[in-house]
């Protein structure tokens, strides 16, 4: 009985010994997962805090002397019967594609935009007697038209090339647009102008509170950076021409715009 005592206290103070050994080397669990100590050389150099950043949007616009025209005209004809309708605006029309390509515009430069054939109502009342009446739609006739989109490539015959239109037999106007024949270098300018306007705008925020501009986290090009050729605005900058109808080409203009993400530091 003696010697188990003796054999039981033996292996009690052995178990104290290793506990501290034994406890250093087992790893903190949480829900069945190990938890392994991060040193300095394992923390993420790259994380930013959300509170160092700065969204900035900003854009860029260059403005440029047009070089190419559009102008959206045609013809429009009105008739007892569709089919003499359609027959009187496909002669205008002829006369119209011949004037054009007389003054020099190419058929690729020629494209129909709109075709219809509509017909003509007109509204009456109808005496029903007894002191009533009634509407009626009545029939007039229809309406055939025809709208063609032109691009001309020489602003100094835009003038005389909507005179020829005209006495050709075109008899609507929908409008004029103008643009550039080549835009990469102009948008091109105007992104590079959004991305200097934004960083600036940065810089101007971060000073304010103290901070520096380290460096950009993310940047995306936000919206159309240009215009598309009939949108396009024409300002007021006089051109010289010499035909009959006076054009103000102006300038168009051409807009990109980003949103920024910038780190902040101090």
């Amino acid at each position: 009985m003696l010697k188990q005592t003796k054999l039981i206290a033996a292996m009690s103070v052995c178990m104290l010994a290793l506990a501290p050994v034994a406890c250093a080397q087992m790893p903190t669990t949480a829900k069945g997962a190990s938890l392994t100590s991060t040193g300095p050389s394992m923390m993420n150099n790259n994380s930013i805090q959300p509170e160092t950043t700065l969204d900035v949007s900003a854009e860029g616009e260059v403005m440029r002397a047009p070089d190419i025209a559009y102008i959206t005209a045609g013809v429009q004809a009105d008739a007892a019967t569709a089919q003499e309708a359609m027959q009187q605006q496909a002669n205008a029309m002829t006369g119209v594609f011949d004037a054009l390509a007389k003054a020099g515009v190419e058929k690729k430069d020629m494209q129909t935009s709109n075709f219809s054939l509509q017909p003509r109502y007109t509204y009456i009342e109808v005496d029903e007697g007894k002191g009533r009446t009634r509407g009626e739609q009545r029939l007039d006739g229809y309406t055939a038209s025809n709208q063609l989109t032109v691009k001309v490539r020489n602003l100094d015959n835009l003038g005389a090339t909507m005179d020829s239109l005209v006495s050709a037999g075109g008899n609507t106007f929908s409008g004029i647009s103008f643009a550039l024949d080549n835009d990469d270098e102009v948008r091109a300018e105007a992104r590079r102008k959004a991305v200097t306007n934004a960083l600036s705008k940065a810089e101007l925020y971060a000073t304010a509170a103290g901070m520096k501009v380290g460096r950009i986290v993310t940047m995306t090009e936000g919206g159309d950076y240009s215009p598309q050729p009939m949108a396009m605005m024409a300002r007021g900058k006089e051109m010289a021409m010499d035909a009959s109808t006076p054009i103000s080409g102006g300038e168009v203009g051409y807009t990109a715009r980003v949103n920024v993400q910038f780190e902040l530091v101090k």
